[in-house]
């Protein structure tokens, strides 16, 4: 199942991720996009809304306190917002090249190596 995740901008200045509902026009299962400054930068932590209070990503955002919605934002935090939310890792072209490396010269994989 495809899910129109979107990075928003809400009332109260936060940025959050959410998986979008037609029906309501805002946003569940919301997580908070928090920035920690760090010796080499910026690191972008992906929490649960309610966080302290509550460890699960759930929730709801209603349509009318979305501010701003983003149109593009990086597809790495969507994979690992479905990551958070689904307990799946999603892997990258990079991981699955890792993968082929590792397969024994000339045999073919049971069906793990894409090629």
């Amino acid at each position: 199942m495809a899910y129109d995740i979107r990075l928003v901008k809400i009332i109260n200045g936060e940025t959050v991720l959410g998986k979008y509902d037609e029906e309501t026009k805002g946003l569940k299962e919301v997580a908070i996009l928090q920035t920690v400054p760090t010796q080499q930068g910026v690191q972008m932590v992906l929490l649960p809304f309610g966080y302290p209070f509550e460890t699960e990503i759930s929730g709801e955002i209603k349509a009318e306190h979305i501010l701003y919605t983003f149109k593009s934002f990086p597809e790495e935090l969507k994979n690992k917002y479905i990551e958070a939310t689904s307990n799946l890792t999603i892997s990258s072209a990079r991981d699955l090249s890792a993968l082929n490396r590792m397969a024994p010269a000339g045999k073919s994989g049971s069906g793990l190596i894409l090629k």
